[in-house]
């Protein structure tokens, strides 16, 4: 499929960037990119604008989840576990996402950002801890990885706000600092992408020139983000978490009543 113009270019360009810097924070920059794609391929598949997407958010994530390895503790264990629970679970998502509406998905999708903004907003020492390497219950850990596992099926077939739900269930079920579950998040993310685009690939679902281009403003993005993180902690994933629940709560409820 042939490039867009300049000027619809430049806007892909643009949405790409900030998708980029709103993934490295938290999480949900597919509700950026995602439409614009949407809008500039009305007649390609659906599938395509999916595929392409996750094609540009995998190396934005990658850098980010590489940034964050950096500067970051880990429970290593975590993320030995997370990584093919998620990304194999996104492989059938993936396999899925054209026998699933979207139109299904979205009400849950919105209940669940609800519930998850009032919760931490109701509790302001969540996620606040200093980092944790306590030892994590065998209970504990399969009820993660069944979330995991839920999340990652989730990314494949839909995907907007993956990474504040893994953010979520990393602090909540197994008790790391928002730091360090934005950390492992972003790693878990990048098998959750990289599970999803084998499939697109396979199926001749993926705008390989245009996501070339979008994952080098993706790229830009989540360095940019990733280093506010780094340079503020815990407090700007928690605002920034809360911003996007109602932002990304607001814009599905659009889509779903007009």
């Amino acid at each position: 499929m042939d490039l867009p113009g300049l000027p619809l270019l430049s806007l892909l360009v643009g949405g790409a960037l900030v998708a980029g810097w709103i993934d490295a924070v938290v999480g949900g920059g597919g509700l950026v990119l995602l439409p614009l794609l949407l809008i500039a391929f009305p007649t390609a598949a659906p599938a395509a604008a999916l595929g392409t997407n996750k094609l540009t958010a995998l190396w934005g994530t990658a850098t980010a989840a590489f940034m964050y390895l950096r500067k970051v503790r880990v429970n290593r264990r975590i993320v030995a576990i997370s990584v093919p629970v998620a990304g194999l679970c996104a492989v059938g998502g993936a396999l899925a996402a054209a026998a699933v509406s979207s139109d299904m998905m979205r009400p849950f999708v919105i209940a669940a950002m609800l519930a998850v903004g009032a919760f931490v907003a109701l509790r302001p020492q969540f996620g606040a801890t200093h980092e944790s390497f306590e030892p994590v219950s065998r209970t504990r850990f399969v009820v993660a990885g069944c979330t995991l596992a839920v999340i990652g099926f989730y990314d494949g077939v839909f995907g907007p706000g993956t990474g504040l739900f893994l953010i979520i269930t990393l602090t909540a079920l197994l008790h790391q600092s928002f730091l360090q579950s934005a950390a492992m998040a972003k790693v878990a993310n990048t098998a959750t992408n990289i599970g999803a685009l084998a499939v697109f690939a396979s199926q001749g679902h993926v705008m390989w020139l245009l996501g070339a281009i979008l994952a080098v403003a993706n790229i830009a993005g989540s360095v940019l983000g990733s280093r506010l993180v780094l340079g503020s902690g815990t407090k700007i994933v928690r605002y920034a978490l809360l911003v996007i629940v109602v932002v990304m709560a607001a814009k599905l409820s659009y889509d779903q009543f007009t």
